[in-house]
């Protein structure tokens, strides 16, 4: 669309930008509330998998694994806040041999208690009550005397099938202990002096089952990360999906007449909601297996199949729980469940294991994403550049161009030793790290292999990514090697607007984030709310 109308400099710097597209499934966004069934239990949502060579100096030997949980929380969100489902365990799984099983499991189970099994009590009148709150009074790193609530977990270490496999707890390598404390959520600034050291005295060194060097792990909220203009895409994509500028943040107005310009004020939820992050550091060796190398992950989070609710709740039986771990969030690469996948069938996709993703198979040779735009901006495309493009959306059926970029991995780049069409997050944990300073948020496309869609690092705009991709990036010459080359999946006569630098207009970029573990940034006080409205 853009280039429709630009000259050769432009169209070389767009396929540039196009590059890691060819490496990229056809989605759009990361999870947030994306199927019927997970709205009912936001708990247990997942919402971003990131998963990279850990780029804090001096950690190049280990991989980060962040799984979130409970997306779109207002920072003022009280007086709960955001405790995890005890009756849960959450789950990042990894596959080092490329059958589309896990090979390795890190399970998490919390559980709450309240300080004297009441709370915060105080007397009034010369009656004993309990407050109705999980604090009365001020919190830091060296007292949490006021906190009458309080949230722990433990880590197993499950090598095989996640529910029959090997079991071992993970242990605190300072001092022993297989209890873990996960830090109140950020109330305010009148609650919290000083949040940053109060939570990250929380960041535990921790012996790995099977690990001869220890890694790290956190649990707690953190700053959402995933930059996405989200409540205008499901306003039926309420602007102009391409970038309006000649450049991203040129802001010369040099790019697609009335097409939307890169803004922090596009983004809905950086800056403005918080998340709640499970992150773990492990050494590379631990998790490599007998592959090759490569490593495919994800994330869950399951429930007892069964739940009833108490005629008379406590705080310590709300319910009682019964039956097996029943599957019912599930996420590995951003946003499949909620672009790609049909509504009638985004629960079974929860509920599913990667080796068993030919089901869904057709979501993928003939997406429906591509289509939907069609509709929304053929003819605004064609009036305002005077052209008779046909159709935007790519017409080569089945999208092979997509099957081999979303299901398999690419053979140069991050394909596992064994090649099973699955949905997981793959990463070549011998490619280099690249400095946070130097990453480019386009990934590979930005000359970058250590980024999307090798692994996903928090800085990489995988929105724009997925949106080319989606689109037929693969169709058109793609840098290879610094060299332009057509793939030989399709034509770019099939993908009319492959080349074009379709956007959301939300940015993102390493810089903005933490440049050590867990790399995403402290919660978004909940009071005062002005400094992120």
């Amino acid at each position: 669309m853009r280039n429709l109308k630009r000259g050769s400099l432009a169209i070389l710097t767009t396929v540039s930008v196009l590059s890691l597209a060819a490496f990229a499934p056809a989605v759009m966004a990361s999870s947030h509330r994306e199927a019927p069934g997970i709205t009912k239990s936001p708990k247990v949502d997942s919402t971003d998998f990131y998963m990279f060579r850990s780029y804090e100096t001096g950690r190049d030997g280990f991989v980060t694994f962040i799984a979130n949980y409970m997306p779109l929380q207002d920072p003022g969100g009280g007086p709960n806040y955001f405790t995890m489902d005890p009756d849960a365990v959450y789950e990042i799984h990894i596959d080092n041999t490329g059958d589309a099983k896990e090979d390795l499991t890190f399970q998490f189970k919390f559980s709450n208690a309240l300080a004297g099994n009441t709370g915060v009590t105080l007397n009034v009148g010369g009656t004993t009550n309990a407050i109705p709150l999980r604090h009365a009074g001020a919190i830091s790193a060296s007292s949490s005397a006021a906190l009458g609530e309080t949230e722990s977990y433990t880590l197993t270490v499950i090598s095989g099938d996640r529910r029959s496999g090997t079991k071992a707890m993970a242990t605190n390598a300072s001092g022993g202990g297989t209890s873990f404390t996960k830090p109140f959520d950020y109330s305010g600034k009148k609650t919290f002096a000083d949040y940053n050291a109060y939570a990250n005295q929380y960041i535990y060194n921790v012996t790995l089952p099977g690990c001869s060097t220890a890694g790290k792990v956190f649990v707690g909220q953190r700053a959402e990360a995933f930059a996405v203009n989200l409540g205008s895409i499901f306003d039926l994509v309420n602007f102009v999906p391409v970038e309006g500028d000649s450049a991203p943040g040129a802001g010369d107005g040099g790019g697609f007449p009335g097409g939307i310009k890169q803004n922090r004020a596009n983004d809905e939820l950086v800056g403005k909601k918080n998340v709640t992050s499970i992150a773990i550091e492990v050494p590379i060796a631990c998790v490599t297996g007998s592959g090759n190398g490569v490593i495919g992950g994800w994330q869950t989070a399951s429930l007892p199949q069964a739940r009833l609710l108490a005629p008379n709740a406590t705080y310590a039986k709300p319910s009682v729980s019964g039956g097996a771990y029943t599957q019912v969030s599930r996420l590995g690469m951003p946003l499949v469940n909620e672009i790609v996948i049909g509504l009638p069938d985004k629960d079974k996709f929860n509920a599913s294991k990667p080796a068993d993703d030919a089901q869904f198979g057709a979501y993928v040779t003939n997406p429906t994403l591509p289509a939907i735009l069609n509709l929304l901006f053929n003819d605004a495309v064609n009036t305002t550049l005077g052209t008779n493009i046909a159709n935007l959306a790519p017409t080569n059926f089945p999208r092979n161009d997509l099957v081999a970029a979303f299901l398999t991995g690419v053979p140069t780049l991050n394909q596992l030793k064994t090649v099973t069409p699955s949905e997981m997050i793959r990463l070549n944990t011998a490619v280099a790290v690249t400095p946070r300073a130097s990453q480019s948020n386009l990934g590979v496309a930005g000359d970058d292999l250590a980024g999307f869609p090798n692994g996903r690092r928090p800085g990489d705009d995988t929105v724009d990514i997925e949106l080319r991709v989606a689109m037929g990036a693969l169709c058109h010459p793609i840098p290879i090697n610094h060299v332009p080359t057509n793939l030989g999946v399709c034509t770019p006569a099939q993908a009319s607007v492959g080349n074009v630098p379709f956007t959301d207009g939300a940015p993102i970029k390493a810089t903005d984030l933490l440049g050590t573990f867990p790399y995403l940034n402290p919660p978004l006080a909940g009071a005062p709310l002005a400094e992120h409205r």
